[in-house]
């Protein structure tokens, strides 16, 4: 009697070829939504990140101004009442005296994560001072009243991250 069945535990070309065909389908449609869901969660951190450091910026001008009021700083004509550099927010300032020790307001400044800090490169951030136009992309120096990204990429809603 002969054996009717045969042990054909291989694959077919075909099989192999119409497994790749699906695969790599399935892989073009999930690719482009998993670069979308990194480039959101990017977008989320900037404004995160613009955020605490615009906050910072307004709590430290807050402190300032009680200051002032308090009569522990003298006003000036050319200060505005906001921090120097982004560094004094991290560094702290005492406002000549209306604490006994200096109030920071950052641990640290948050990077730009469509601007990394390249070797060499101190500016993280763009800078706006009090003078300057809103839409300025020249810093006037003289303070920090605004900062905004560098990157020159467009968001996922069609705006530029230089407008944000």
């Amino acid at each position: 009697m002969k054996n009717l069945s045969k042990n054909n535990s291989g694959v077919s070309l075909v099989e192999l070829i119409v497994t790749l065909v699906i695969l790599s389908f399935l892989a073009a449609l999930v690719l482009p939504s998993a670069q979308m869901t990194a480039k959101r969660s990017k977008e989320l951190e900037l404004r995160r990140n613009l955020r605490t450091i615009r906050t910072a910026i307004d709590e430290y001008k807050k402190y300032y101004d009680r200051a002032v009021e308090d009569r522990k700083l003298i006003p000036s004509l050319n200060k505005s009442g906001y921090p120097e550099t982004l560094e004094q927010l991290v560094e702290g300032y005492d406002f000549g005296g209306l604490t006994n020790y200096k109030i920071k307001f950052l641990r640290r400044i948050p990077a730009d994560p469509f601007n990394p800090l390249k070797p060499g490169d101190d500016k993280p951030w763009g800078l706006r001072s009090y003078v300057d136009k809103p839409d300025s992309t020249n810093w006037g120096g003289e303070d920090v009243y605004d900062v905004y990204s560098l990157s020159e990429e467009t968001a996922i809603d069609g705006s530029k991250y230089t407008d944000w």
